[in-house]
Formats: structure tokens, C-alpha cells, sequence
């Protein structure tokens, strides 16, 4: 049997900032998080395909409006959940706590829409701790993911 894992408190997002669920941000509020984050940039056309064919997504809005942080899902609806594109302002004094809720928020929805699917995602480093902290680990056993970049 395995032992009941208590898990962490659910992260709070400092004053001002708001978690949003589904509202779509621009392709230069997006590209310009993704430039910031350090990835590069993706043309408009390919971010309305990116976001009609992912289940949801999460953003982060600072107290000034601005997109400070984000996260999208896609699935095949039967064993596995993946996410993209998470990231935080690196300029954002509150990144972390930014992170933390996304990786949170996202966690919770895959497990009440999507109970019993694997979850993988490619994520920068400074998300390790929040991902660590809610049961994350880097290549479990050894299995290490693989990625196409598909350049377009």
C-alpha cells in the first residue's frame, strides 16, 4: 500500500495579481513573455493554431495588466497530458510564487479532467522547485523525454 502523500499548501499569488483561465492573451503579450523567459518567438498564425488546439491554458496578469506568467495543455484524451510553455517573467519580482501557482493550477485541472493520464512537459530551470514540490521529478528511472523543434 502506498502511504497517503500530504501535499503543500496550495500557492497564493501576491496582491494585485490574477490567475486567468482561458482568456487569450495577444501573440505579442505571449511573445513577448516567451522572449523575456528566454525561448523564442512564434508568428502569430502559429499561435492561434498553438492555442486552438490545446485543451486550456493559464495565465498570469501582474497588477499593472501586464502577462507576467503562463502554461497550456494538450492531451489525447485517454493516457497522457503534456504542458507547454510554462514560464514566468524573469523580471517579475514575484516569478516563483508565479510558477508555483501555474504549476499548481494546472496539476489541479489535470487531475479533475484528466484523472489517471501521465503528465509530461519541458520546463526552464527556475520551475524545478515548484515542480519538485508538488511531485515532479527529473527523468524518473532514468527515462528521459525526447522533442522535435519544429522550426515555422
Amino acid at each position: 500500500m502506498i502511504p497517503f502523500r500530504s501535499q503543500p499548501l496550495a500557492p497564493r499569488l501576491r496582491e494585485g495579481y490574477a490567475l486567468l483561465a482561458n482568456s487569450l492573451p495577444s501573440p505579442d503579450e505571449l511573445n513577448r513573455l516567451l522572449l523575456a523567459s528566454g525561448d523564442r518567438s512564434r508568428n502569430p498564425d502559429r499561435w492561434q493554431r498553438v492555442l486552438d488546439n490545446s485543451l486550456w491554458h493559464l495565465g498570469v496578469q501582474s497588477p499593472e495588466g501586464k502577462l507576467v506568467g503562463f502554461v497550456r495543455a494538450t492531451s489525447d484524451l485517454a493516457l497522457n497530458a503534456n504542458l507547454w510553455d510554462l514560464c514566468a517573467d524573469p523580471g517579475d519580482p514575484h516569478q516563483g510564487d508565479i510558477l508555483a501557482v501555474l504549476v499548481h493550477g494546472s496539476l489541479g485541472k489535470l487531475r479533475r479532467e484528466l484523472a489517471g493520464c501521465s503528465i509530461s512537459l519541458s520546463a526552464p530551470p527556475e520551475a524545478l522547485a515548484a515542480l519538485d514540490r508538488y511531485g515532479f521529478s527529473v527523468d524518473p528511472g532514468g527515462i528521459r523525454a525526447m522533442g522535435l523543434n519544429l522550426l515555422g
